[in-house]
């Protein structure tokens, strides 16, 4: 029987940047857990398996710019898309199943003069080299955290870890303490900004010495005013964070 998980769903160049890890005992480990869930109870897997690696086909190796890390896909029906916080653009702002890190995002967008997120479907940050990468790929329906024991870590750190190696100018948005957790992976980069923060879920966002929010609306971390900056200051053009603003990115 064809498997319904293989090495062949990553990009040729996300592959030839992994291609140590493939022959590790962690990728066989990955391989078979996965296969097994796969197996058992395809049905209940979010995203569906073509979507486990979305965020690297969509955001090629030579074209990132900015990596935000997410934990896990979201749980719920209907929600996972195989991109970190992104949802489907028909679900609408207002909905009670629009997540609130979606919300806080898009506060803080428009406190940074970018204007609001119309939707929360993200592909379009992806397009422009925003590699939105959550530390695993999967997860069971209606129960968060279950595929994080899988073995997605050893493939989403050797990731991590080969690409502040190889790329200069990156920008890593690090949101909460899981994703401030990879800083070690970061540290042998070249020229890397690394900005961290609260996590923007719920009401974490304002309860780090380094929040996401700050308290009534009086501001924001300023990641995607500070990011588009960077990229400037090293020729390379600033993320169209919100689409079709004709606000002043760097306002």
């Amino acid at each position: 029987m064809k498997p319904l998980f293989s090495k062949d769903d990553i990009p040729s160049d996300w592959r030839e940047l992994l291609h140590d890890y493939f022959e590790s005992t962690d990728w066989q480990s990955l391989t078979r857990n996965l296969q097994a869930v796969l197996d058992s109870n395809p049905h209940l897997v979010r995203p569906e398996p073509h979507n486990f690696f979305k965020a690297l086909k969509l955001c090629p190796v030579n074209s990132v710019k900015v990596i935000i890390l997410g934990q896990d896909p979201y749980h719920s029906p209907d929600l996972a898309q195989g991109l970190a916080f992104s949802i489907p653009a028909d679900i609408a702002p207002n909905s009670r199943v629009f997540p609130s890190s979606l919300r806080n995002i898009s506060k803080a967008l428009a406190l940074e003069g970018f204007g609001q997120l119309p939707h929360g479907d993200l592909h379009h940050w992806a397009k422009q080299g925003v590699l939105l990468l959550n530390t695993a790929l999967s997860v069971k329906l209606g129960e968060a955290g279950s595929h994080t024991n899988l073995g997605w870590k050893s493939l989403i750190d050797f990731l991590i870890s080969a690409l502040a190696k190889q790329k200069p100018h990156l920008i890593w948005m690090l949101w909460g303490g899981h994703a401030q957790s990879k800083l070690p992976l970061i540290k042998d980069g070249v020229d890397q900004l690394v900005m961290q923060s609260s996590h923007p879920s719920g009401l974490g966002v304002y309860k780090t010495d380094k929040p996401f929010l700050q308290p009534g609306g009086k501001g924001s971390c300023r990641h995607f005013t500070d990011a588009n900056k960077w990229l400037e200051g090293h020729n390379l053009i600033p993320i169209r964070w919100v689409e079709n603003s004709q606000t002043d990115l760097f306002s």
